[in-house]
C-alpha cells in the first residue's frame, strides 16, 4: 500500500526543476513573487485531461488578470506535451515529470479509486501557491470538468 503525504495550507511548496514542452528548464523559484496555479494531470491528449487543459486555456485571461500563472504537470515527455499544447492551442506551460518525483513531492501520485478499484497512479490535483512560495490551497482528486470554474470561485476570480 502506497501512502501519499498531502500538502497542507501554509507549507512551503516543494521546489522543482522540470522541462517545459520546448525542452527549456522551468523552476518554481522562477515564479517567486507571483501567484501560481500548479495542476497535475494524468496524461496528455486523453479526454479528461483535454477537458481540464482547455478549461484552463479558456479561463487563462481572468486568472492572469488576477495575478495567477498556470502551470500544468504530467509524466509525459516534452514532445508529447508540445503536441498536446499545439493540438489544443494551450497558452500556458506544460511541464514534464517522467520520473514522477515532483508528483510524489506534491502528493499527486499514489493510491486512488478508479471505477471502484484501488489503483496506483496520478491523482488529478491542483495547488495554488502564493508569492512567497507557500501552498495556499491544495486540492486533491479534482474532477476534470467544472474544476476551473470551482477554482475561480474559491479564489474569487471573476
Amino acid at each position: 500500500m502506497t501512502t501519499t503525504t498531502r500538502l497542507e495550507p501554509g507549507q512551503p511548496a516543494p521546489d522543482f526543476h522540470l522541462e517545459d514542452s520546448t525542452g527549456s528548464p522551468v523552476a518554481l523559484g522562477d515564479y517567486r513573487g507571483r501567484k501560481v496555479v500548479l495542476y497535475f494531470y494524468p496524461a496528455a491528449m486523453t479526454p479528461g485531461c483535454t477537458t481540464e487543459a482547455c478549461d484552463f486555456r479558456d479561463n487563462l485571461n481572468s486568472l492572469k488578470s488576477a495575478g495567477y500563472q498556470v502551470l500544468g504537470v504530467s509524466k509525459d515527455e516534452p514532445a508529447k506535451n508540445a503536441e498536446f499544447a499545439e493540438q489544443e492551442s494551450l497558452n500556458f506551460p506544460l511541464l514534464s515529470d517522467p520520473g514522477l518525483t515532483v508528483h510524489q513531492e506534491y502528493g499527486a501520485y499514489g493510491e486512488k479509486s478508479l471505477y471502484g478499484k484501488t489503483v496506483t497512479g496520478v491523482i488529478r490535483s491542483t495547488f495554488v501557491i502564493d508569492e512567497e512560495g507557500r501552498v495556499q490551497l491544495p486540492l486533491y482528486n479534482v474532477k476534470a470538468s467544472g474544476h476551473v470554474a470551482s477554482l475561480r470561485k474559491k479564489l474569487g476570480v471573476d
